[in-house]
């Protein structure tokens, strides 16, 4: 029993994630994974984002974005405005948390296009600030389908995609799960940030430090991607 006036320790189920057991599965692998158990989804997915820079090679807008031509990588966003309606019009949604940190990085900046434009189409998205989820750091990325189904998704130094690790035992992923719904709950809709603490930035400034790293990501295959 808590004597009175004593803080109650939070416990943290994310921490279990980096040990638990769970099939590690390379890109072409998780992503038919990824996509088998989203078709089969009779639930919206849950997803959780915690880094704040990723490297997505195979988005037409990231790329513009990177190479300097904001205004081209905002119009290649609108493109696939339809796409996504039709796809969550057939799919679950996706319900996201995204934790932010101040300043956003460019990619933040231009991923917060991306998620308003997702929620119109019907998947949701709540912005957390990182201190707001200070409770529960250090915070994996995780895409979760069930109480006893998820993905933790896995990225190199950079924030390129690697795979995913599958993992199914309840004892871990029925307590992530419930702490990513409470982080959602504690969130603001994306398109309220967006419009407040997005659109009024002038363009993201890209450095030779964040292209360098692009010869090792030259893969473009314009899949489009949940």
């Amino acid at each position: 029993m808590t004597e009175q006036g004593t803080p109650v320790r939070l416990t943290n189920p994310f921490a279990a994630v980096g040990d638990a057991d769970g099939l590690v599965l390379d890109v072409p692998e998780y992503q038919a994974g990824f996509d088998r158990d989203h078709a089969g989804c009779t639930e919206p997915m849950w997803k959780l984002e915690r880094a704040q820079d990723f490297y997505e090679p195979d988005v037409a807008s990231w790329r513009a974005m990177m190479d300097g031509d904001w205004a081209r990588s905002l119009a290649l966003i609108e493109r696939v405005a339809e796409p996504l309606a039709d796809y969550f019009r057939r799919r679950q949604p996706v319900r996201r948390v995204r934790v932010v940190e101040h300043p956003l990085t460019a990619y933040l900046q231009w991923e917060m296009h991306i998620l308003a434009l997702r929620a119109t189409a019907g998947s949701p998205c709540r912005v957390l600030p990182a201190e707001r989820a200070a409770a529960f750091e250090p915070m994996p990325e995780l895409v979760i389908f069930s109480p006893s189904l998820m993905y933790e998704v896995l990225y190199d130094e950079y924030g390129g995609g690697m795979g995913g690790k599958r993992i199914t035992d309840p004892e871990i992923v029925t307590p992530c799960l419930r702490t990513v719904q409470d982080l959602f709950g504690r969130g603001e809709d994306v398109r309220d940030f967006h419009e407040r603490e997005v659109v009024p930035l002038p363009p993201p400034v890209v450095t030779d430090e964040m292209r360098a790293a692009l010869p090792a990501y030259a893969h473009r295959t314009e899949e489009f991607r949940v």
